[in-house]
């Protein structure tokens, strides 16, 4: 245990942010540097080390948390980095984008403010690097055995280093023009600077994995040839078919996926634009949806200059607290503010868009929305209750439907689909074509970065086993992957 008395002596603090008017004028995290590492090993003091440590339970890595917050309590950065990187590969893109249902689950917060888990996992990794503690893990011998990885996000990355550190041969397939997938082009670099993503895509070509960019399985490589040239196959695509919404006006210039918006200002903070081509300098801005997709929309919205940001959400407003059907340990639905609207904004809840309204040259100019609520488990409009918000730029970020079809990929290949339009697989990530695999969003829907790695990791499990026959990597064991048991 930590600190026997740190839950009872010492209360949560959070890492500092920058003053939002200071922060809005560049791309930097928004985070003051170093502000951490001053408090970290008192707050990792406040662990208890439960009995049970429902934490474990929470993460679905199955971070071994109360140990490493005992090393980071300790000091003792290498033991915690080690620790760490024992269940999660990338544990400074978690640290920064998961959500942390970690938390949510920790016995402190039953009834007092839970664990910095996310804090301290930072913070771990962070001093990992600087301290020369993270490096390279080529396998001791190759094992003669080929993988093909489709897809550079996070659940393609974890596949792809627990293999080739299982010793096989692996190349990961990208259809952009940098490795990272939405880590790449999908989170703003206020939230996470692809310095991140570069270090270890360095990491892990000095351990062997092989990387091919521009490349798209299904348009420029048959998927069928490729799973004859490979012994095995991970398909790692993301569920990348945004949500849309189809009322009148949205053929509208100014009306986009909030995935054709946030890419755009990636490429300008990676050199390849001096300009976005879809900016919201001196506009008035909506953003349709709610999530942590929408926030990015906004953060970004005022990073480019937008004269007023107003982020819309169908469902009524969460509380501040749990209610009775979300009760601990489970993660709740709760108000959130995050660090895109400290900087500004408006929030409206409960509303629904009606229809865009244009200008004579066909660019949008005019929100119309009408409020709702539910009614007989149902969200039905309020009469009376229509109104017009300008709007110069629309962004729609209402989630994802499933992976992308239309390149020929699912067809090639002859893959099944479950119910919901993901790849169908079972307990080993197998697909139901023989050494063909899926993990990460593209087999279990839109979710969280916590759940791609964590898949990743079981989906190289079970590569392996069926490239080997046996498989000592180590993957998180869910209750209902009973065949991932050895």
């Amino acid at each position: 245990m930590a600190d026997p008395k740190g839950f009872l002596t010492t209360g949560r603090e959070v890492a500092k942010t920058r003053p939002a008017g200071e922060r809005v004028k560049d791309w930097n995290e928004v985070y003051v540097r170093g502000s951490l590492l001053p408090i970290i090993s008192k707050q990792a003091g406040r662990c208890m080390d439960c009995g049970i440590p429902f934490c474990h339970n929470g993460c679905p890595l199955g971070n071994l948390i109360p140990e490493w917050n005992d090393y980071a309590y300790r000091e003792d950065w290498a033991a915690a980095s080690e620790r760490l990187h024992a269940t999660n590969n990338f544990p400074e893109f978690t640290g920064r984008l998961c959500p942390a249902p970690c938390e949510s689950a920790c016995v402190l917060g039953i009834n007092q403010p839970a664990v910095t888990i996310k804090n301290v996992e930072v913070s771990i990794i962070d001093k990992a690097w600087e301290s020369g503690d993270v490096t390279p893990q080529p396998p001791e011998r190759l094992s003669g055995k080929t993988v093909a990885v489709i897809g550079s996000g996070p659940a393609g990355l974890a596949a792809a280093q627990q293999l080739t550190r299982a010793g096989h041969t692996v190349a990961v397939y990208e259809r952009a023009d940098r490795i990272g997938g939405l880590l790449r082009y999908g989170i703003p670099e206020f939230k996470m600077e692809k310095s991140h993503i570069n270090r270890r895509i360095e990491q892990m070509r000095a351990e062997g994995t092989k990387f091919r960019t521009e490349v798209e399985i299904g348009r420029d490589i048959d998927a069928a040839k490729l799973r004859r040239r490979y012994d095995a196959v991970v398909i790692a695509a993301g569920a990348t078919v945004s949500r849309d919404l189809p009322v009148p006006g949205r053929e509208l210039n100014g009306v986009h996926f909030a995935m054709e918006y946030l890419p755009l200002a990636n490429k300008v903070q990676e050199g390849d634009l001096t300009v976005s081509p879809i900016s919201a300098e001196g506009k008035h801005v909506v953003v349709i949806g709610g999530g942590d997709t929408g926030a990015d929309c906004v953060g970004t919205a005022h990073r480019q200059g937008a004269a007023s940001v107003t982020q819309l959400e169908i469902m009524p407003k969460p509380g501040e607290e749990r209610n009775a059907n979300q009760p601990w340990p489970t993660f709740p639905m709760l108000y959130k503010v995050t660090s895109a609207h400290e900087e500004g904004g408006e929030r409206v809840y409960s509303v629904s868009t009606t229809h865009f309204e244009g200008d004579e040259d066909g660019n949008v100019q005019a929100l119309h929305l009408v409020e709702v609520e539910f009614k007989d488990g149902k969200l039905e409009q309020k009469p009376g209750t229509e109104r017009r918000i300008p709007a110069q730029l629309v962004t729609l970020a209402m989630g994802f439907t499933g992976t992308d079809q239309a390149n020929g990929l699912v067809q090639q290949f002859g893959l099944e689909l479950d119910g919901r339009g993901n790849v169908a697989r079972d307990g080993d990530y197998a697909t139901n074509v023989d050494g063909v695999f899926v993990a990460g969003d593209a087999g279990r829907g839109q979710s969280l970065i916590v759940w791609a790695i964590a898949e990743g990791r079981s989906a190289a499990r079970g590569v392996d086993r069926f490239l080997t026959g046996a498989s000592a990597l180590p993957a998180p064991i869910r209750p209902t992957d009973r065949s991932l048991m050895v």
